[in-house]
């Protein structure tokens, strides 16, 4: 226990001039409240808000000013004392709007050196005699720093129960409206805008994120939360972007673009995140309707890389593979139509391989043995080689049914094993003779 030599601090006396002190600065109470309000607000920016919650701020300095004052006059027991109604509804209130915890501990720490200045003064009108202005300022900044620090303690659990419940209703909440969105029932924009905080009347990307088999099982959701948040940054889009959780490894987002109506996948670079995390990417779409189509394209797309088998591409757009997503309705008819289409080109192993990536080229550049050679950085000779000889696995030019040999081609390069012959075995599948 402190005490001074001479003067005991938890002695009457000094309980007397503290509560003598106490009663005078109480009669100027809103003056004090006044002054410690325009301190918090004038130090502390992210507490500046709408007019209830400034008023909210305003009951609770009130109504601290008042009980801790009550405290040191009529000598209550700091265990029989609870935080105020105002301060406690005050916490909840900023929980709700997302204000730093920080910045309410820090008003309660500018508070007490404002309310202290008024006390010291007060003190030093009503006392000359040093030690016991020394014992009764040892007695008050023992109380004062006793109320702020129990009250603090019931400020930050009142704070954390509402942020815990807020978020979890918030997060509800968003779900539900984003189901009645993509359910296509008609909504409120405006309602469904507000509580999403995100602009439905502007252009959007949907996205599909998942961890990958290798990514650590803990806090995924923050890990996909954090690449959703970098691949925004990336595309410069124009706010932030919506986030729904799936499963303990998956989500859905939509990034916003305001009126740009292009998104590039390749500047929304996947490089810079971390871990085993997967994207796929729908196309640019305006408005509600926009909302719903670019999500589809995403879960389509979506649908392509996981069919590709292990591991899946870090990231894949709708636009690269539409064809390949339609087709996937049915991996059985699928699968026989390329069999069918490519024949003997649809082995799978390397040798193939590098002449369907050949041949591919060589149809994108409209037959062009140099321009294939020039982008696959190969001797032309090579390439007529290599064309020879996909004719003859495939048992005709490539010339005919050119749009089918592509379409098929773009299937073996998104989905590899899963629509090639893997083995010999496996050729009673091929409709077509094979040409050697």
């Amino acid at each position: 226990m402190c005490k001074n030599p001479q003067v005991d601090i938890d002695g009457p006396a000094v309980a007397e001039l503290m509560a003598d002190v106490a009663a005078a600065v109480s009669r100027r109470a809103a003056a004090v409240s006044e002054d410690v309000y325009e301190v918090i607000l004038r130090e502390i920016p992210e507490l500046r808000g709408d007019k209830p919650v400034l008023a909210l701020l305003a009951s609770s300095v009130h109504s601290n000013v008042g009980t801790c004052l009550q405290i040191m006059q009529h000598q209550i027991d700091l265990s029989a004392v609870q935080a105020p109604a105002a301060a406690l509804e005050y916490a909840r209130r900023r929980a709700q709007h997302g204000t730093p915890l920080t910045a309410l501990l820090r008003a309660y720490r500018l508070g007490h050196t404002c309310f202290s200045d008024w006390l010291l003064k007060e003190l030093a009108q009503r006392a000359d005699d040093a030690q016991m202005i020394t014992a009764t300022t040892l007695s008050m900044s023992k109380i004062v720093a006793g109320y702020v620090d129990q009250t603090s303690e019931e400020i930050v659990a009142a704070y954390t129960r509402e942020r815990e419940n807020w978020l979890r209703n918030r997060s509800a909440a968003r779900a539900a409206r984003i189901r009645d969105l993509l359910s296509g029932e008609r909504i409120n924009v405006s309602v469904t805008e507000a509580t999403l905080g995100y602009r439905l009347r502007q252009y959007h990307v949907g996205v599909v994120t998942w961890a990958g088999d290798t990514a650590a099982a803990v806090d995924n959701i923050t890990q996909l939360e954090h690449a959703i948040s970098h691949v925004a940054g990336k595309a410069a889009c124009s706010g932030d972007p919506v986030f729904l959780p799936r499963d303990v490894s998956s989500a859905w987002a939509w990034l916003p673009l305001g009126i740009r109506d292009t998104f590039d996948t390749a500047a929304a670079s996947t490089s810079g995140v971390d871990g085993d995390i997967h994207f796929a990417f729908g196309d640019p779409a305006k408005g509600t309707t926009g909302f719903r189509l670019t999500h589809r394209q995403a879960i389509a797309a979506q649908a392509v890389a996981l069919a590709a088998g292990s591991p899946p591409p870090r990231a894949v757009a709708f636009s690269e593979v539409a064809p390949v997503a339609m087709m996937l309705g049915s991996a059985d008819l699928l699968r026989a139509w390329v069999l069918g289409t490519l024949a003997g080109l649809a082995a799978d192993d390397e040798h193939h391989a590098r002449l369907r990536e050949t041949l591919v080229v060589f149809l994108q550049t409209g037959g062009s043995y140099k321009t294939t050679a020039e982008r696959l950085m190969l001797h032309k000779n090579t390439v007529q080689y290599r064309i020879r000889k996909a004719e003859e696995s495939l048992g005709r030019p490539v010339g005919e049914h050119r749009h089918d040999v592509e379409l098929a081609l773009q299937a073996s390069h998104w989905l590899g094993s899963s629509v090639l012959r893997s083995a010999p075995a496996d050729d009673d599948h091929d409709p077509r003779p094979r040409v050697h």
